[in-house]
C-alpha cells in the first residue's frame, strides 16, 4: 500500500501584495466537484485576482502541463484541483488525464449551473493580461 506523499510547497510567487500564486508538490488526489464562491473560473469572480496571478499559473494550460490549477480555498496543506479547470481546460493538461484515465478524478464535477470562462486564456485576458502576453502564448486556443 502506498503512502500519500505529503503536500510540500514548492515556489512561491507573489502576484500583488494581499496575493501569490504557490506552486505545491504531492498531497493526494483530491479535487473539487463543483467551483467554490470565489473561483477564478467563475465569470462573477472577474478582477477578484491580480492579472499577475494569472501569468504566474497560465503554465497550467499548456498542452500536455503536468502541473494542475489547484483550488485557492482548499489551501496548502490540503491540496484540492479546481473544479473550473476540470471543466473548462483540463483536457489537454497530462496531470488531469493521467489521473482520469486511472480514475482518481470521476466524472462527478460539474459547474452547478454558474456560469464559468470557456478558457484559462479567456479567464486571464478577463482578468486583464493581454492577449498577447507571452504566458498566454502556449495556452489552447478557446475552440481546441
Amino acid at each position: 500500500m502506498s503512502k500519500r506523499k505529503r503536500a510540500r510547497v514548492i515556489d512561491v510567487r507573489p502576484a500583488d501584495s494581499r496575493n501569490q500564486v504557490v506552486t505545491i508538490e504531492g498531497g493526494g488526489d483530491a479535487y473539487r466537484r463543483t467551483p467554490c464562491p470565489g473561483c477564478p473560473w467563475r465569470v462573477d469572480q472577474v478582477g477578484s485576482f491580480p492579472a499577475q496571478a494569472f501569468i504566474h499559473s497560465a503554465n497550467t494550460a499548456y498542452d500536455m502541463a503536468e502541473r494542475t490549477f489547484a483550488c485557492h480555498e482548499s489551501g496548502a496543506k490540503n491540496p484540492a484541483t479546481c473544479a473550473g479547470f476540470l471543466l473548462r481546460n483540463s483536457v489537454h493538461n497530462f496531470g488531469a488525464r493521467i489521473k482520469r484515465a486511472s480514475g482518481k478524478i470521476g466524472n462527478d464535477v460539474h459547474d452547478g449551473g454558474i456560469p464559468l470562462h470557456r478558457s484559462y486564456r479567456a479567464m486571464a485576458v478577463a482578468n486583464g493580461v493581454p492577449a498577447d502576453h507571452p504566458a498566454l502564448a502556449r495556452c489552447r486556443a478557446d475552440n481546441e
